[in-house]
């Protein structure tokens, strides 16, 4: 009975995939890999230009810009974009169940919030191991209207460039800055 029990089992194998299936929570294998090239920037900074905006764009295009990847946690990174000498602007990309997330937040100097804080999206498929996109969630929708169709994406090519951009969809609208990732600036730069 047990050798018909284990050839039983042994024919059945034969015949299911073993490929392995995700677990809840785990990455897709390209948003690991996008995952992993940004875990790669933790600590340091680099200098960025914009390279698409419109008129309201102005102080990205007069203003020094800068992103920090300095607050690595295993299930979240914060990237600080500085622009001239304001400072508020932080983008954290978190783990979750479903797969990737972006938010911004807006401090003033004193540490308070800034409005408006809190908004982005989510990934809704795999991506690419070099390019993500974060579509606007339904809390975004709720405080920004405007921002119901936004698409954000990041897109990380190693040892060339960083590139974060907004488009939002059914419009013109378009905003990309790039930073160059073979010139990490010197601590406190």
């Amino acid at each position: 009975m047990k050798r018909l029990f284990v050839a039983l089992f042994l024919a059945l194998g034969a015949c299911v995939s073993f490929t392995p299936v995700p677990r809840e929570g785990m990455l897709a294998v390209q948003q690991e890999a996008w995952w992993m090239r940004m875990r790669a920037l933790c600590g340091k900074a680099f200098e960025g230009r914009l390279v698409e905006g419109n008129a309201t764009d102005t102080a990205f295009r007069r203003g020094r810009l800068v992103m920090r990847v300095d607050d690595c946690r295993p299930e979240e990174i914060g990237i600080r974009f500085h622009v001239g000498a304001d400072h508020s602007r932080t983008w954290f990309i978190r783990r979750t169940m479903e797969g990737l997330q972006l938010k911004h937040r807006h401090l003033h100097e004193d540490g308070t919030e800034g409005q408006p804080t809190g908004y982005g999206g989510d990934t809704r498929g795999p991506g690419t191991a070099e390019r993500q996109e974060f579509y606007a969630d339904a809390h975004t929708a709720r405080m920004l209207p405007a921002a119901a169709r936004n698409v954000w994406t990041m897109d990380a090519a190693p040892g060339r460039t960083f590139g974060y951009a907004l488009r939002r969809e059914g419009t013109d609208r378009r905003f990309r800055v790039e930073f160059d990732l073979r010139r990490p600036l010197a601590a406190g730069r």
